[in-house]
């Protein structure tokens, strides 16, 4: 690849990732609406399309794609640039978060489960992962490896504890003795 070409492609995965970006550092404090969170996100996927096919197979790219897609809400067409990248990339744990997000939201947990099982193998530390696997076994209906989990995440980091009271994926737990004494309901 020429100097030029390599600067190119940079400069356009650069310019897909802002759009991606754009869309995820606004989503905690001003969410968007879905029609401006998919304007954003087809534009990212348009700047990655003018990638030749070599560069697209590029696992940044992959991710990129996939995220969009998550953006969209189009879960099935994320998963594939999604796992291209995990293979490409297997020690990435986002991709595996993003996966995990988008085979709940299609109902299969048990792939959920697998993508962080096969993260926190890597960044046991990482209590996002540890939160959302919770999230996925609690939806499994396996309530003590839920309960494992979601302690861990809340000795990784307490904002979860909180968080977690509100969390839908809980439902199963919320009367379980040990999930209310793990987020303060009982004290």
């Amino acid at each position: 690849m020429s100097g030029y070409s390599r600067i190119r492609r940079q400069q356009l995965v650069q310019e897909a990732e802002g759009y991606i970006d754009l869309v995820m550092c606004l989503s905690d404090k001003w969410a968007l609406s879905d029609d401006y969170r998919s304007t954003l996100a087809k534009r990212s996927l348009r700047v990655l399309d003018l990638l030749d096919d070599c560069q697209s197979d590029h696992p940044r790219v992959l991710y990129l794609r996939g995220q969009a897609y998550r953006l969209m809400h189009r879960y099935r067409d994320a998963i594939a640039p999604l796992q291209r990248a995990s293979e490409l990339d297997p020690d990435n744990m986002h991709v595996n978060l993003a996966l995990g997000w988008c085979f709940k939201r299609i109902g299969r947990i048990d792939s959920a489960i697998q993508a962080l099982e096969e993260a926190i193998e890597l960044y046991n530390n990482e209590g996002i992962l540890h939160y959302n696997l919770a999230c996925y076994w609690s939806l499994a209906r396996n309530l003590g490896l839920a309960l494992s989990h979601l302690s861990i995440a809340f000795d990784l980091e307490p904002s979860y504890r909180e968080m977690a009271q509100y969390e839908e994926d809980f439902d199963a737990l919320r009367d379980h003795p040990e999930f209310m004494i793990l987020t303060g309901a009982i004290a």
